[in-house]
C-alpha cells in the first residue's frame, strides 16, 4: 500500500496537469549568455516572476523538466506567497533551446545565473531544487556558493548517481525511465541542430536506460570516461558534510523513482543537512495535509513550509 501511494502521488500532479493544464503567473524569459569551449556561445535561460527583490527563491528543476513543470509553479506560488522574488532556472538545452544538454553537476551553470544581472538587485538568495536540480543545489553549496546565497532546500534529489540509474533502470522502472528519456531526447534533438553531441538523434531515439543514456551522450560531451566515471566525478553523497549554509532535504520514503535505499548510505555519514523525511508523497508530488514540521501547518503546501522555513532560516 505505501509503494502505492508512491506511485500515486508521483503520477497525479502530472495527470492534472494533462487533464487540466496549470498557467503560471505571469513571467518574463531572460537568456544568460556565455561562451562554452566545446559549444562555443550559449545561454542558459530562466523565468523571472515576481521580480527579484531583496529575498529571492532561485529554483531548479528536474531530469527531463523544465523552468514551466508543474512543481516550479507550486514553488513560484509559495515565493509571491511569502514576498519573495523568484527566478526560475532552465537548466542548459532544457528549454529545448538547442543550445545544449546538461547534466547534474554543472554547478557552474547554477553559479552563473546567482551572479549574473538577473539577480544583481537580490540580497538574500535561497536555492530550491527538484530531482535532479535538487542535486545540483546540494552540489553547488558543497562546492562554494555567492555568499548572497543564505539557504538551501533540494526535494526528492539523488545523492548517488550509481545507486540512482541501476535503480531507475530496473524493468518495474520502465515507464518513469521512458518518461525521463523522452525529455532527455527532445533535449539532445534540438541541441544536434547545432552540431552533433555524442551519438546522433536516431541512435539517441533507440536507447532506452539512463545508464546508457549517460554512456553514450553526457560522458563524451563532457569529458568523462564513461558513465561511471561521471557518476564517481558528480555524485554530492560523499560531499554533504562541505556543506556550511543552512540547508534542508526533503526525501519521500516512498519515492518510486529516487529510492530511499540509494540515499541511505549517503544520509548515514556525518553531515550538518537537515533531512526531513515524509511518509506521504512521490516522486516531487504530495497529498494535501502534509505537515514537515517546518511551520505553517498541514494546511500549507510542501512548497510553502519549505520557503517560509528558507526564509525564517536565512534572515
Amino acid at each position: 500500500m505505501n509503494a502505492l501511494h508512491g506511485h500515486v502521488e508521483t503520477v497525479r500532479p502530472f495527470l492534472r496537469h494533462l487533464v487540466s493544464p496549470r498557467s503560471a503567473p505571469a513571467s518574463e524569459r531572460v537568456r544568460i549568455p556565455f561562451h562554452d569551449p566545446v559549444r562555443g556561445d550559449i545561454a542558459l535561460s530562466a523565468r523571472i516572476g515576481p521580480a527579484v527583490s531583496d529575498d529571492t527563491l532561485v529554483v531548479v528543476h528536474g531530469l527531463g523538466g523544465h523552468a514551466r513543470s508543474p512543481y516550479t509553479v507550486s514553488a513560484l506560488e509559495a515565493a509571491e506567497a511569502h514576498g519573495l522574488g523568484c527566478v526560475r532556472m532552465n537548466m542548459r538545452g532544457a528549454d529545448r533551446s538547442g543550445d545544449d544538454v546538461y547534466h547534474g553537476g554543472l554547478v557552474a551553470d547554477l553559479d552563473r545565473l546567482v551572479r549574473s544581472p538577473t539577480l544583481a538587485r537580490a540580497r538574500r538568495i535561497h536555492l530550491l531544487g527538484y530531482s535532479l536540480g535538487g542535486h545540483l543545489v546540494l552540489a553547488y553549496a558543497a562546492a562554494g556558493m555567492d555568499p548572497r546565497v543564505r539557504t538551501v532546500a533540494s526535494v526528492c534529489a539523488p545523492l548517488d548517481f550509481e545507486a540512482g540509474a541501476a535503480r531507475i533502470d530496473r524493468p518495474e522502472a520502465k515507464p518513469y525511465r521512458e518518461y525521463l528519456l523522452r525529455g532527455l531526447r527532445e533535449v539532445h534533438a534540438a541541441a544536434s541542430r547545432r552540431g552533433p553531441i555524442g551519438v546522433s538523434v536516431d541512435e539517441a531515439r533507440r536507447i532506452r536506460t539512463i545508464r546508457a543514456w549517460d554512456d553514450a551522450v553526457i560522458a563524451p560531451r563532457f569529458g568523462f570516461r564513461d558513465a561511471g566515471d561521471y557518476y564517481a566525478q558528480v555524485s554530492v553523497g560523499p560531499r554533504l558534510a562541505d556543506i556550511t549554509v543552512p540547508t534542508l532535504m526533503v526525501v519521500a520514503d516512498h519515492d518510486p523513482m529516487v529510492k530511499l535505499e540509494t540515499l541511505l548510505p549517503s544520509l548515514s555519514r556525518p553531515h550538518g543537512v537537515q533531512v526531513v523525511r515524509t511518509g506521504r508523497g512521490g516522486h516531487v508530488g504530495f497529498p494535501r495535509g502534509v505537515d514537515l514540521g517546518l511551520g505553517g501547518g498541514a494546511e500549507a503546501s510542501v512548497e510553502h513550509q519549505i520557503v517560509g522555513h528558507l526564509l525564517r532560516e536565512g534572515t
